[in-house]
Parts: C-alpha cells; sequence; structure tokens
C-alpha cells in the first residue's frame, strides 16, 4: 500500500496535483478540505462550526478531523493507498495517523512537501477567491493568517516526520507540468522502498 501527504501551504497546489496523481497511481484522496466542504454545503453542525473558524482563518478541532479520517478509510479498505491532502496538520494529528495506519498494518512512505512564496501564494489564492466563490480566499488579511497560521501551527508536522527521513522538498512554483513530474519522481522511489 502506497500512502502519501501532499503537504504544503493554503495555495501550493495541492488540489491540482492531488487529481493527477490520484488517476496516475489509482490512490484514493483523502481532504480533509473537500470532506468539511461536503460539511458546510450541508450545513450540518459540524459544517457550520467548522465554516466560521475557516472563515476566520483558524483550523479546525483534531478530534473532529481525526475521525473524518477514521471513517474514510475504514470506507475504503480496497484502496491501493491513500493520499493526504491538508491532512495531517498539527504533530498531534500525524501521531494519530501513524496510530491509526499500524493498526491497518501500513504507514506514510513519504510527505512531499510544496515550498511556494508567500506573495505567489497570496496571488493565486485572490485568483481563486474571485471564480471559486470559496469565502475564505475573497480577503487578503484572512489569506494571509492562514499562511500565517499554517507556518506557526502546521509546517512543524514536516519536522515530525523528518525524524523518520520521509520529508521530500518539491518546488512548488513552475508550470503544472514539471511540478507534477518532481512529484512522480519521488513517488517511483517512494514505491520502491
Amino acid at each position: 500500500m502506497l500512502n502519501l501527504i501532499l503537504f504544503g501551504p493554503p495555495g501550493s497546489g495541492k488540489g491540482t496535483q492531488s487529481e493527477k496523481l490520484i488517476a496516475k497511481y489509482g490512490l484514493k484522496h483523502l481532504s480533509t478540505g473537500d470532506l468539511l466542504r461536503s460539511q458546510i454545503a450541508q450545513k450540518t453542525p459540524l459544517g457550520l462550526e467548522a465554516k466560521s473558524l475557516m472563515d476566520k482563518g483558524q483550523l479546525v478541532p483534531d478530534a473532529v478531523v481525526i475521525g473524518m479520517i477514521s471513517s474514510a478509510l475504514e470506507s475504503n479498505p480496497q484502496a491501493k493507498g491513500f493520499l493526504f491532502d491538508g491532512f495531517p496538520r498539527t504533530p498531534a494529528q500525524a501521531e494519530a495517523l501513524d496510530k491509526l495506519l499500524e493498526l491497518k498494518g501500513t504507514s506514510i512512505n513519504k510527505m512531499l512537501a510544496m515550498e511556494v512564496s508567500e506573495e505567489e501564494l497570496v496571488n493565486r489564492l485572490v485568483k481563486r477567491g474571485q471564480t471559486s466563490g470559496r469565502s475564505d480566499d475573497n480577503n487578503e488579511a484572512v489569506i494571509r493568517a492562514r499562511i500565517a497560521e499554517y507556518h506557526d501551527k502546521t509546517a512543524v508536522v514536516a519536522d515530525y516526520y523528518k525524524k523518520f527521513d520521509k520529508v521530500v522538498n518539491i518546488k512548488g512554483e513552475g508550470s503544472i507540468d514539471q511540478i507534477f513530474n518532481e512529484l512522480c519522481k519521488e513517488i517511483e522511489l517512494a514505491a520502491q522502498d
């Protein structure tokens, strides 16, 4: 089983690259953002709480996200592997994910960390906000708060996986195909381990 984490700040291209990677490798995409947006669209209590936090640039509590991931893993027992996108976001979530995967007899193979400058991230998110209707992409101050929150709280997850020599940094600027080719090279190496 091939389990990968696609990691990077908001606007780093994770969603775009995820689609291409899933198509090529047949992985099951687990995006906490998609799971949360689905809850928001359905106006569930969880979705409304999550929307309030996301609109302020804050993260959704660990217990809620871990529960959603556990349920998604159990719903896909025949998967060739999983591509985690937007999860884990904290060292505690990384430890919980490792324990969950260990119970299922598998583990994370690699974390592919997308690196993009802050100004490029802001430009991408503002453009996305003009076409996506996502309220968290319409306000530059909220975007910068999300990027700061990522650096303050989420980037330490890479430090967690570095202890296990599982992090590969990928330059997330350039053409979509150039970035995809770099990701594929690293995935091919991870699949051989």
